[in-house]
């Protein structure tokens, strides 16, 4: 039976961040996934100035595809909005293997189906014993539905069900294009372009809301995708798949005995966009600080508002507009803003 300090039961944003954190600190941490990476993420991809300060992210010297917007292109019905701020792109195939081979914590590839209790341990499914147990496996993480799932359960006013596809395109337009409210969504649609001609496009929408309107996701995706195809993505074609995830809502027990969760196994995901990469980070930090230093693991500031991250983003551009001052060429990618740091 394999012994550590700390087990992280899967490898995204939250579990490699706290792995992270606990290496700095000198723990011995085992991160299973049941999944290989670099594995297929299906998300937009988004990350704000606050992921990148928790992570001590430098953006110079990231390996891999970072755009930067320095506008969001919102649409609301007939009003169509450039929103200054500074936001990035990256690809989560990418963003979170780099994140994970950061931590320096060994990754085993292991579907956990059992959790129980030996004196002050944990033990997985036979296999693995653990003093600390953090879960971080998305919204059906084992460590939820095991230990807390009776406790915080679900609210199903707060589902969100996506559908998106994330493709190589050519693609000519630069910014970050969100719609909200269209044709009665009750959420909204994205255009997320990445470096070096990859393009993430995708709607999402709360799940009862949709099916109390009479509302199927597919056909929210197949508008989406007609207008795309008159303008922003001609010729595209597409594949998309589906999942869910939860927003913020009461969370009231997020720690039992040495057992955590974080990110989307406790439902951490921004009220207003439905932003989880955040979130996730955070609470990584926050369960491994706990560990570390001892101190109370409590999630109530960890999710805020993404509309404030994007206000703050705004009062701070004016001191980055040097960042930002051509246009340039990427292979595969049309003119961008900003493109890479250290192109700079």
């Amino acid at each position: 039976m394999r012994s550590c300090d700390v087990l992280i039961v899967g490898g995204g944003p939250a579990g490699s961040t706290a792995a992270w954190k606990l290496r700095r600190a000198g723990a011995d941490v085992l991160v299973l996934d049941r999944e290989p990476f670099p594995r297929l993420k299906l998300c937009a991809g988004w990350i704000t100035p606050e992921v990148v300060r928790d992570l001590d992210m430098d953006l110079a010297s990231y390996p891999h595809r970072l755009l930067t917007f320095p506008r969001l292109r919102v649409h609301w019905g007939r009003l169509h909005v450039p929103v200054p701020c500074v936001q990035h792109s990256i690809r989560r195939f990418e963003f979170d293997a780099w994140l994970l081979e950061r931590s320096d914590a060994p990754l085993e590839q292991h579907n956990v189906r059992r959790i129980e209790r030996d004196g002050n341990d944990f033990v997985i499914d036979d296999a693995f014993r653990c003093r600390w147990l953090i879960g971080a496996g998305g919204t059906r993480c084992p460590v939820y539905r095991t230990l807390f799932r009776d406790l915080n359960p679900r609210a199903g006013e707060l589902q969100i069900v996506t559908l998106e596809h994330e493709i190589q395109y050519d693609w000519q337009d630069s910014d970050c294009h969100l719609w909200f409210f269209d044709h009665g969504l009750p959420g909204y649609s994205w255009y997320v372009p990445k470096e070096q001609g990859w393009l993430n496009v995708g709607v999402g929408g709360i799940a009862a809301r949709m099916k109390r309107g009479g509302h199927d996701i597919r056909q929210h995706w197949a508008h989406l995708a007609t207008m795309l195809g008159a303008r922003l993505a001609p010729g595209a074609h597409y594949d998309p798949s589906g999942y869910s995830y939860y927003l913020r809502g009461r969370v009231d027990v997020v720690r039992r005995d040495n057992a955590f969760i974080t990110g989307d196994a406790a439902g951490l995901a921004t009220r207003d966009l439905g932003e989880g990469i955040g979130p996730a980070i955070r609470s990584g930090l926050r369960a491994a600080q706990t560990i570390v230093a001892g101190e109370p693991y409590r999630l109530e500031d960890v999710t805020g508002a993404s509309v404030s991250s994007i206000a703050r983003s705004m009062l701070g551009r004016a001191t980055r507009a040097s960042v930002f001052s051509g246009r340039r060429q990427t292979p595969g990618g049309g003119p961008v803003h900003g493109l890479r740091h250290r192109d700079q």
